[in-house]
């Protein structure tokens, strides 16, 4: 009997020492842990040229940092999704901070809007032979992806794209046009604060004739400012369509040139990286892009839309995110043909 005591004693005692020897490692390899992702931090600030103002800032940061990075890295090890996520320049900011500072769509302003629209039939619904793909790019008739950074002007970015595209198709030369007039002097949209790309096209029709200036004329600067009025026009609309509402006619309308239009971007829009985004969406139109061709994967068959963003060539896919197409939902993944739009040149 005292041996089988002892024997038990010894057993409990050697348990216990195994779990407490064990423990530094755990210790240390959290530790570890958490000083690689320090370090990942301190490098991405370096890469992105990231400086904080004080040192609670940088605390505040880097927990955001550390929970997106563990987020894109379990998210892209499940491998079961058509699309991969990454650690971009927007690393440290949470998807509320992200969403008030960079997207800008305000389909509130479809009510108020004083509209010069076209009101005759759909201008491409005769249309009924379209190619396997299209890409404007290949044509010649997008410019390069620019930037729009902490200022929620997509829909400015947006529509001067469309007329970018739409002016090149028709004159066979490509200019790059001022955003920063649509965001300053397009008074009925918001600056910074949200719009939408037909008020953009209403601008120009109702008080420049038409006409918008080029980028070098008119720089970006990143925020509203008092309109610059008597700019020299570089290019003229004579008007604009809305597209109805489904992919059919959005793909009719794409075959032609490229079309400005709205999407629901929820969360993992701004860590995209590559791929057919066919995830979730938000639950409201948020975000301005212009659609500049379209495709069918060679892997699995799946359709897509080609996207043109504005935030800086280093997001996504050189600057542009693939979404999927033809999905089977009314207005299409994340509502992108819900709100289309292009500009006539």
């Amino acid at each position: 009997m005292a041996s089988n005591f002892f024997l038990k004693n010894i057993t409990v005692v050697l348990l216990l020492f195994s779990i407490l020897s064990l423990y530094p490692f755990i210790v240390t390899s959290r530790n570890l842990k958490e000083l690689s992702m320090l370090e990942r931090h301190e490098n991405w600030m370096v890469h992105h040229g990231r400086v904080y103002k004080d040192d609670i800032e940088k605390e505040h940061r880097f927990k955001t940092f550390k929970e997106n990075v563990e987020f894109i890295e379990s998210f892209n090890k499940n491998g079961t999704q058509r699309y991969k996520l990454a650690v971009n320049k927007y690393a440290d900011l949470t998807t509320e901070e992200f969403t008030t500072s960079f997207m800008g769509l305000d389909t509130s302003l479809l009510s108020q809007q004083e509209s010069t629209a076209t009101t005759t039939s759909f201008k491409y619904d005769s249309v009924t032979e379209v190619p396997n793909s299209m890409d404007w790019r290949k044509r010649g008739s997008v410019t390069g992806v620019k930037d729009q950074g902490v200022c929620g002007c997509c829909w400015a970015f947006s529509a001067a794209a469309a007329i970018e595209g739409a002016y090149q198709i028709a004159n066979n030369e490509l200019i790059s046009l001022s955003e920063q007039q649509l965001l300053d002097c397009s008074t009925q949209n918001k600056g910074c604060e949200g719009g939408l790309m037909t008020v953009a096209y209403d601008f120009l029709l109702q008080n420049n004739g038409g006409g918008i200036t080029t980028e070098t004329n008119y720089p970006y600067e990143e925020a509203q400012n008092v309109c610059k009025t008597e700019q020299p026009a570089a290019v003229t609309i004579n008007g604009y369509e809305v597209v109805p509402s489904d992919e059919s006619s959005l793909l009719k309308a794409v075959v032609n040139q490229p079309i400005s239009v709205g999407i629901a971007a929820n969360d993992e829009f701004h860590m995209y990286g590559s791929g057919i985004y066919d995830g979730s969406c938000n639950s409201r139109l948020n975000h301005a892009v212009t659609v500049i061709g379209y495709g069918t994967s060679e892997e699995d068959g799946t359709k897509y839309w080609i996207v043109k963003n504005s935030w800086g060539s280093d997001w996504g896919e050189e600057g542009y995110m693939r979404i999927a197409r033809d999905v089977g939902v009314d207005g299409g993944h994340c509502g992108i043909a819900k709100v289309a739009s292009f500009p006539t040149a």
